[in-house]
C-alpha cells in the first residue's frame, strides 16, 4: 500500500472515531443534565417541605408555651400532616 492510502485510512478510522465520542459525549451530558434538573427539584421540594414543617413546630410551640388547648392543638398538627401527604400523592 502507499502511503496516502495509509494516511486516508487513518484519516477515516480517526474520524468515526471523533465522530462516536462526540456522540457518547453529548448523550452523557444531556443524561447528566436531567439528573441534575431533578435533584435541584428535588432540592426545591425539601425545602419547601421543611419550612412546612418549621411553620407548624412554631405554631405548636406557641400554643403550649400559652398553655391551652394543648391534645387538641396535637390533633390538629397531626390532621395537617396527614392532609398534607395526602395532597401530595
Amino acid at each position: 500500500m502507499t502511503e496516502f492510502l495509509k494516511m486516508d485510512i487513518f484519516f477515516v478510522v480517526a474520524t468515526f472515531a471523533v465522530i462516536a465520542v462526540t456522540i457518547f459525549a453529548t448523550v452523557v451530558l444531556w443524561r447528566l443534565e436531567r439528573v441534575l434538573k431533578n435533584i435541584e427539584y428535588i432540592s426545591k421540594q425539601v425545602a419547601m417541605e421543611s419550612d412546612a414543617v418549621r411553620q407548624d413546630i412554631a405554631e405548636m410551640r406557641t400554643s403550649i408555651r400559652e398553655g391551652k388547648g394543648r391534645l387538641k392543638f396535637l390533633f390538629t398538627f397531626l390532621g395537617t400532616l396527614t392532609k398534607r401527604k395526602s395532597k401530595r400523592s
